[in-house]
C-alpha cells in the first residue's frame, strides 16, 4: 500500500510536536515501508521573512515569491524546516531523506501567475525516486519546493505537491494532518465523509476558506487522478495513523 501523508508547518514547528509524529511515522513506515511525506513550512516562513524586514504578501492565499522569498524558501523550507524533520525522522529510528521537488525532477513547474512572481504550479512528477528509495526502506521526506527544465526554483503549495506527487506515484492514500479536526460544514461541526459535488457546495457558499479551500480542491484532483482515498484529519490527534490505517473513522474522508 502506497501512503502519501502531507503534514502542515504547525505540526512540525514545536520540537515536541515534531518528534510524536515522527514516532508514529516510525511505526506506519514498520508496518508499511510504501511511505512518503510531504511537508510545508507556512508559518516558519512568515516569522523568517518578518524577522528580517522582507514583505509577506499573499494573492488569493498564495505567498508573493520575489528573488528574495525564494532565497528564503530554499533555507525554511529546504534547510531548516526539512532538515529539522528528518532529524527527528532519524532520532525515531528511520533512515529519512530529505529531498525537494528539484531533486530527480520531483515535481516540475510552471509559473501559476507573473504577479505571483515565483510560485509554480505541479505539472509534472518523476516518482521514480520515490519507488527506488521506498524499495530499500528509506522514508522520503519532501519540502515544497519545485524547479524546471531551465533551472528555476519554485515557491509550491504543499497541498498541490502533495496531490501532484499521490496522484503520479499512484498512491492508495493520501492524507491531510494538519491543525483542525477535518472539514466543518456551515453549522461548524465537522464532516465525516464528503463526495465532491459537497466539497463544491462548500466552497461555492463560501463555507470553506483559505487553505481548507486550497484541500478540497487538492482532495477532488487527487480522486480524478487515481489516488484512491483522501483524508483530512488532525495531526495533533493521539496515534492518529495507527488509528487511521486501522481503518477508524477520524476526521473528513474523500469519496470519490
Amino acid at each position: 500500500m502506497k501512503l502519501l501523508v502531507k503534514l502542515g508547518g504547525a505540526l512540525l514547528d514545536d520540537p515536541a510536536s515534531r518528534a510524536r509524529i515522527a514516532t508514529q511515522l516510525a511505526g506506519a513506515h514498520k508496518a508499511n515501508p510504501m511511505l512518503a511525506v510531504v511537508h510545508g513550512g507556512g508559518k516558519q516562513m512568515t516569522r523568517f521573512l518578518e524577522e528580517r524586514g522582507v514583505p509577506n504578501e499573499f494573492i488569493e492565499g498564495l505567498r508573493v515569491s520575489s528573488p528574495a522569498v525564494i532565497d528564503a524558501v530554499l533555507k525554511v523550507f529546504a534547510g531548516t524546516v526539512n532538515h529539522e524533520l528528518v532529524a527527528s525522522l532519524v532520532a525515531a529510528g528511520l533512515e529519512a531523506v530529505g529531498l525537494t521537488g528539484i531533486d530527480c525532477a520531483l515535481t516540475e513547474c510552471e509559473t501559476v501567475n507573473p504577479a505571483l512572481g515565483q510560485v509554480g504550479r505541479p505539472v509534472r512528477a518523476n516518482t521514480r525516486i520515490l519507488d527506488t528509495l521506498c524499495a530499500a526502506s528509506f522514508l522520503p521526506a519532501i519540502a515544497c519546493v519545485g524547479g524546471d527544465r531551465a533551472g528555476n526554483v519554485y515557491n509550491v503549495n504543499a497541498d498541490q505537491m502533495a496531490t501532484s506527487l499521490a496522484a503520479a506515484w499512484r498512491a492508495d492514500r493520501l492524507l491531510f494532518l494538519t491543525d483542525v479536526e477535518g472539514v466543518r460544514g456551515a453549522d461548524g461541526q465537522p464532516i465525516p465523509t464528503l463526495r465532491k459535488t459537497e466539497a463544491n457546495l462548500l466552497i461555492d457558499s463560501g463555507v470553506a476558506t483559505g487553505g481548507m479551500l486550497a484541500k478540497l480542491r487538492a482532495a477532488a484532483f487527487a480522486l480524478d487522478n487515481g489516488v484512491g482515498e483522501v483524508r483530512i484529519a488532525n495531526g495533533a490527534t493521539p496515534d492518529i495513523l495507527a488509528r487511521i490505517q486501522s481503518g477508524e473513522a477520524i476526521g473528513t474522508a474523500f469519496l470519490a
